[in-house]
């Protein structure tokens, strides 16, 4: 999906780009570039077309009549952008890799919260196709894989016209503190690798497997001391209670049994996310209390559940 933004920006998964012009027709020209600099310079000189790789979302705005592209420049054929490599303690991932070959085991020996996500994104269809680009560029609240790059700390490479390249923090895209330039494109996504637990969850609507209702990212970093947590879909983008980070991580025996945190501690760091990321109502004029509605008092509960067995699973 597609969505507005000021200065005519638009957010689109297929494109793994925020710069997509809304075009009147359907598409008279489709560009299927080798390379990722092949790419940006398509773009460059078609500045009305937009980028596709899984179409996933950029299908659905097309058939729904909300998208109708002058241009397509395919990312299929880019083969540099669909694998991963070692780099300095950290994976670089191609971010045409689809979510298929993220749930796979070996890719979740390497980074198990991600591998995890990948395989909740939806239908076989769905995880086929899509891109873990895309999932970042749409930036959509419900995306799975956001809240495990957020509590990863991953960092964007951004090709750019002439070859040029680009870093920036992934949070600050999803934040919109640092937006996509036109004719940018993520190529890879830069994540530490930390060998230590890593947890993703997620709650979904009572018809089944889908879209998210909240998901909870969660890793343990034993090299810096620190637990970090990210909590999905309940926000235009994750939310990291840092606070309760921080709490935790001073109780967690980093030298011993990590496992030995007592329960109740476990049980206060769920609600300590929970009421972080879902504060209490402010009070009213008159200064009485103004109690939560049901339904967000229930996903404050449920975000609640999560982060907890988010950190349970991770200390076992």
């Amino acid at each position: 999906m597609y969505v507005e933004h000021a200065a005519g920006h638009r957010e689109g998964a297929a494109g793994l780009t925020t710069h997509a012009p809304q075009a009147a027709q359907t598409p008279q020209s489709v560009k299927l570039p080798a390379t990722l600099d092949e790419a940006v310079a398509a773009l460059a000189a078609m500045p009305a077309a937009v980028p596709v790789a899984g179409g996933t979302d950029l299908m659905s705005s097309v058939n729904s009549g909300q998208l109708r592209p002058a241009a397509l420049v395919g990312l299929g054929r880019i083969s540099e952008i669909r694998g991963w490599q070692y780099q300095d303690g950290h994976a670089l991932l191609g971010a045409g890799l689809t979510h298929a070959r993220m749930g796979r085991p070996d890719f979740a020996a390497l980074i198990p919260a991600l591998a995890a996500a990948a395989r909740a994104a939806g239908p076989p269809q769905i995880r086929n196709a899509g891109t873990l680009g895309g999932n970042i560029a749409s930036a959509a609240p419900t995306g799975d894989a956001l809240p495990v790059l957020a509590a990863l700390e991953a960092v964007l490479i951004i090709a750019g016209p002439g070859g040029a390249r680009r870093e920036i923090p992934v949070s600050h895209l999803l934040a919109g503190m640092d937006m996509l330039r036109p004719g940018e494109l993520i190529g890879f996504v830069r994540v530490p690798l930390l060998h230590a637990p890593q947890v993703f969850l997620k709650a979904t609507g009572r018809t089944g497997p889908g879209r998210a209702t909240a998901s909870v990212a969660l890793v343990l970093d034993p090299a810096r001391r620190g637990v970090r947590c990210a909590v999905g879909a309940i926000a235009p983008m994750p939310l990291r209670p840092l606070e309760a980070e921080e709490w935790v991580a001073s109780l967690i025996d980093w030298d011993g049994e990590r496992g030995s945190l007592v329960p109740e501690a476990v049980t206060a760091f769920g609600e300590y996310v929970a009421t972080a990321c879902i504060p209490d109502q402010p009070p009213a004029a008159d200064g009485t209390e103004q109690p939560l509605a049901p339904a967000v008092l229930h996903l404050r509960r449920t975000v609640a559940a999560l982060a907890r067995r988010a950190l349970g699973r991770a200390l076992s």
